[in-house]
């Protein structure tokens, strides 16, 4: 199986560290969501389970799937965590051509 998405080490062990407390042990799902303001954001949604989604990657112990329809626009994107004493985030990197979010949590494509 080819995975599309790259997954860092951090971002691994958050991942399941909340699958684990979710009640769904080495499964997460992630989507992409557009923002509530219809100006073409798109920011990461992380849930546990599989969500009826496909194996998107796998790594130290956490499979992640996403919904088959977003797969192309996940290809080739990394996810990672960061954590500090106020609190922790996850990041995703920018597809090409794409402008990144202020937060890293997601990105918009110009429109033509």
């Amino acid at each position: 199986m080819g995975y599309k998405l790259t997954i860092s080490k951090s971002a691994a062990a958050e991942l399941i560290r909340q699958s684990a407390f979710g009640g769904t042990p080495g499964e997460m799902h992630i989507d992409l969501s557009p923002d509530g303001f219809g100006e073409g954001w798109l920011y990461i949604r992380l849930r546990c389970g599989k969500q009826a989604g496909t194996p998107i990657a796998r790594t130290d112990g956490i499979t992640l799937f996403a919904p088959a329809q977003q797969l192309d626009l996940l290809q080739g994107l990394s996810l990672d965590y960061y954590g500090d004493l106020s609190g922790g985030g996850f990041l995703i990197s920018t597809p090409e051509g794409a402008k990144p979010s202020m937060c890293g949590s997601g990105f918009k494509f110009p429109s033509n």
